[in-house]
């Protein structure tokens, strides 16, 4: 095959891989219903606030669609205003996703909220082929992209209605500008002004999406100043001012919001995460390495899956780790793919100890939630791919070589081969079960509670929500949403309704404000009432509600999903 032909195929691969990345991540993009933070991501997106949604009155299911329509005329300053005092995230995303919906439209919600998302995902495919075509080799991009494309956790994130593939895609660009600078330092040369300002300009754009690409940059100034005092013999008069320089500028760059996110630190809504429980962190940031490639179904699974399963996902990561482990260190072994690995491994290093740091320093621990994982997963991958890429070219390399040896390069080329399949295969099987809603399940399980509550599709329904702020009220929201889909074709139109009662001043005022509202006079009828903090034994054996009617709780149909509902038997 001639020079031509291979470069042929190369980008038909490429081509092939994207399309891939692409299918899976559009693939039943809609399936799973919105849960909170997505909620909340249409509702701050649409330019809507607070202050917009109808609280401590009843309001039929049919009218819900109705708070989630566009306010084309909202700016990206009136969003960010909005976020400033209703939120703890940055801007950015929701702007982009903002100015989405005006070109998209609303409909459907679920699906047109993901597609941006997915979009940059897809994206992303091409930025870590591209990262490691540069400071690799052209197989090694391939290979990237290949598992960024089949991945499970990057096809989670990009189904995700959130602000994590955009952040995910902006340390791919940083590092593509980041590696380059640290190789022409260690080669003596000053990279080029447009270099440090792209540098400096993606790490302030990304600073502006979510709050944990700042350990990303955190993690980025590290690896480069510690590379520069390994070389410091080495470098170009000037380098440090320039280092300085560009953090000065993104630290400048940052101002306008810089005091948001030292509010933002000490706000409730982040008290949610729980204290550290001794080394089970460490634990849980593994598994999450494991779900980077191996995500097998063991969520709400019977225990004869949950053991094969879990034991296949040990297993399988576990091998995967070691097949990593031991390219990395032959890539540390080669001079030309030192100093690239050395950054990414010092990357990834950097933001571990930065998540330890907040896990153990601050009580937050952060591990439970794998989705933070998207800080370091990009370098990650590009290791990943770089390191069971090295074995294959190890068999090239030996062709054109002395021949002592030969066929034992070849072995382990063909094994380099295999381990490649087979961890594309696991990671393909992986994603489908992530696609088919069997793996990372929305968070407090909206579709399953929207089932439970209509046991009895034909009886008419109302839903309460005892609220204390913005989080509540979102919770309900997506409980809701999952309630209107399961509803279609049940009762008739008018027959189910809901009601977000404050809970500031505890539940005997909710209960007071329950038996106020203006509730329709039919029987039966079908109360559930959602008390985020209440436990079992404290809901009321009745409850007393207008027209006068008394409501009855019904034991055998108390649930818990983190937070309680309990169903009341009325008329």
């Amino acid at each position: 095959m001639n020079p031509r032909q291979k470069l042929t195929h190369h980008y038909f691969a490429l081509a092939g891989i994207i399309i891939l990345g692409i299918v899976l991540r559009f693939w039943h993009l809609d399936l799973k219903p919105l849960w909170l933070d997505e909620v909340l991501t249409a509702f701050f997106s649409l330019g809507r606030e607070y202050n917009d949604l109808p609280l401590d009155v009843i309001f039929p299911l049919s009218t819900l669609q109705e708070f989630f329509t566009l306010e084309p005329e909202t700016s990206c300053r009136d969003i960010a205003q909005t976020l400033a005092q209703q939120s703890t995230h940055p801007p950015l995303f929701f702007c982009l996703m903002h100015s989405w919906l005006r070109f998209t439209g609303t409909e459907p919600l679920a699906w047109v909220l993901r597609a941006f998302p997915a979009l940059i995902g897809v994206g992303a495919i091409a930025a870590i082929y591209c990262l490691n075509r540069l400071i690799f080799s052209p197989i090694a991009g391939l290979i990237a992209a290949a598992l960024m494309a089949v991945s499970p956790f990057a096809v989670y994130l990009s189904q995700e209605a959130r602000h994590y593939t955009l952040p995910m895609l902006l340390i791919i660009l940083a590092l593509l500008a980041l590696i380059p600078i640290q190789q022409r330092l260690y080669h003596q040369q000053m990279p080029s002004p447009w270099l440090w300002c792209g540098w400096g300009i993606v790490n302030s754009i990304g600073c502006y999406v979510h709050y944990f690409f700042i350990l990303a940059v955190i993690a980025q100034v590290l690896t480069l100043i510690s590379g520069m005092i390994g070389y410091r013999r080495r470098l170009p008069s000037g380098s440090w001012s320039a280092v300085a320089l560009v953090m000065a500028g993104m630290a400048v760059s940052y101002l306008p919001w810089w005091g948001m996110l030292l509010a933002d630190m000490g706000r409730q809504e982040t008290n949610w995460l729980p204290p550290p429980d001794s080394i089970t962190p460490l634990v849980q940031l593994l598994v999450g390495w494991f779900l980077m490639v191996i995500a097998l179904p063991v969520e709400n699974q019977p225990l004869w899956i949950v053991i094969p399963m879990g034991g296949l996902t040990l297993g399988l990561g576990g091998w995967i780790i070691w097949r990593g482990g031991v390219g990395v260190k032959r890539l540390l072994c080669q001079p030309s793919t030192q100093l690239a690995t050395f950054t990414l491994f010092g990357f990834t290093l950097a933001v571990l100890l930065q998540f330890l740091a907040i896990i153990y320093l601050l009580g937050k621990d952060i591990s439970v939630v794998p989705r933070y994982n998207f800080v370091y997963y990009p370098a990650i991958c590009a290791l990943l791919a770089a390191s069971l890429t090295v074995n294959v070219e190890t068999r090239h390399g030996a062709s054109h070589g002395a021949s002592h040896g030969a066929s034992g390069r070849r072995g382990v080329g063909m094994q380099g081969k295999w381990a490649i399949v087979l961890t594309l295969a696991i990671s393909v099987v992986s994603t489908v079960c992530v696609v088919a809603n069997l793996v990372f399940l929305k968070p407090y399980y909206p579709q399953q509670v929207a089932e439970n509550m209509t046991i009895e599709p034909t009886v008419p329904l109302i839903m309460v929500m005892g609220y204390k702020d913005l989080q509540d009220v979102g919770l309900g929201l997506s409980f809701a949403l999952a309630l209107e889909n399961v509803s279609e074709g049940g009762s008739q139109e008018g027959d189910r309704a809901i009601a977000f009662l404050s809970r500031q001043q505890g539940y005997d005022k909710v209960w007071q404000q329950l038996s106020e509202l203006a509730i329709p006079s039919v029987s039966p009828l079908n109360l559930w009432v959602i008390a985020p903090g209440l436990k079992r034994r404290d809901y009321p054996k009745n409850l007393a509600i207008a027209n006068p009617k008394t409501c009855i709780l019904d034991p055998s149909h108390h649930y818990r999903i983190g937070i309680p509902y309990q169903l009341y038997r009325c008329g």
